[in-house]
């Protein structure tokens, strides 16, 4: 940006409000992007990496191809994790002078477990700790499932930084946020320091809002159809109000975004705001000002209808609404567990066209 040049409204928010940026994808190009408009992180999955192969494929080919060579008894799925690996680490690279800046708290480059060990918390740690030894910036993303709160509490004392994902409700943040104080306290009881480690807990709010349209139209329920893009923010602003009055020691994040709001407000909020780069670019030519409203509250009548008319709803922006063993069977963690482990049998197919070219493509 030339001297002189108004900011963008994501700079502006990153340079006058605690709220930060991170960006929703790992590839080079768009997190260079992000960065230039103030973004202190990044993500990567299999939906992640499968989305910049088939943008980036030209960048890729070559790099696939001399890992079959190089480990010809590696199967695509094995392959495919070291694509995800090897796109982590580039990120990682990008932003570990930001890491160093802020001690921790941000330039950290978030790495995905594998989405299939969901209901395995030992598998689940073990990829975490390998993860974790991939560069000083990496926090490990963990799915907030039965299993994944265990494997939460235990990568913390382990001296993880874990951000915990697959995230929807009030009483899953809540449970993440418990699982790491006892990590933390653990550490503290040891001697190990603490300092230098920065969780932070998702909520996909968008994910919220689409199972409430879905549930709408299942269950032939009426209401204002503005009410439904106000469900997942309800629940981000309750939790982000429950987080500061409990002083949990890691930030929310927000993902899966619908519109502008799952943006504009949070802003003001000491929160992640994780948008991937389509986003960005729109909310930067919005012209939407990037003014505080974290503290504003979402209409208490809009509130009472969704929770007089979807039991979801209710379960997800009540403390008790969800018992931890409930977690798994909540309609939007099976939609969202369902598509990333989907991603890797779409990130093993594109493998697979590297080790087995179809003989009859043109």
């Amino acid at each position: 940006m030339s001297v002189g040049a108004a900011l963008s409204p994501l700079q502006e928010m990153s340079r006058s409000t605690p709220t930060v940026l991170w960006n929703d994808s790992a590839s080079v190009r768009e997190l260079s992007y992000s960065m230039e408009h103030g973004a202190v992180g990044a993500t990567c999955n299999p939906v992640i990496a499968v989305s910049v192969l088939k943008k980036e494929i030209d960048g890729w080919t070559d790099r696939i191809r001399s890992m079959a060579r190089q480990f010809p008894h590696a199967t695509e799925d094995e392959l495919g994790w070291r694509v995800v690996r090897e796109m982590s680490i580039q990120a990682a690279a990008l932003l570990a002078p930001v890491f160093e800046a802020q001690g921790g708290r941000n330039g950290r480059l978030s790495i995905q477990t594998d989405p299939r060990f969901f209901r395995d918390s030992q598998a689940i740690l073990r990829q975490a700790g390998e993860f974790d030894a991939l560069a000083p910036n990496m926090i490990v993303k963990i799915p907030v499932t039965a299993a994944g709160i265990t494997a939460i509490e235990e990568a913390t004392y382990r001296g993880i930084s874990i951000n915990a994902t697959v995230c929807f409700t009030l009483p899953q943040c809540v449970a993440v946020a418990e699982a790491v104080e006892r990590g933390l306290k653990r550490r503290e009881r040891d001697g190990s320091p603490i300092a230098q480690m920065g969780p932070v807990c998702t909520i996909m709010v968008g994910r919220l809002d689409d199972w409430l349209k879905v549930a709408a139209e299942k269950e032939g329920i009426t209401t204002d159809p503005g009410y439904l893009e106000w469900a997942g923010v309800a629940v981000f602003k309750k939790t982000y109000r429950l987080f500061r009055e409990r002083g949990y020691r890691l930030r929310l994040l927000s993902a899966a975004f619908r519109n502008h709001m799952h943006w504009s407000e949070f802003i003001g909020g000491d929160v992640v705001i994780s948008p991937p780069h389509s986003w960005q670019v729109r909310f930067n030519a919005s012209g939407i000002a990037p003014i505080p409203r974290m503290d504003a509250p979402v209409e208490e009548r809009i509130v009472d209808e969704l929770g007089r008319k979807f039991v979801d709803f209710r379960r997800a922006y009540h403390e008790g609404g969800l018992a931890v063993e409930q977690f798994d069977s909540f309609a939007p963690c099976l939609r969202t567990l369902r598509q990333f482990c989907a991603a890797c049998s779409d990130l093993d197919s594109l493998i697979r066209d590297f080790l087995l070219p179809n003989p009859d493509a043109a």
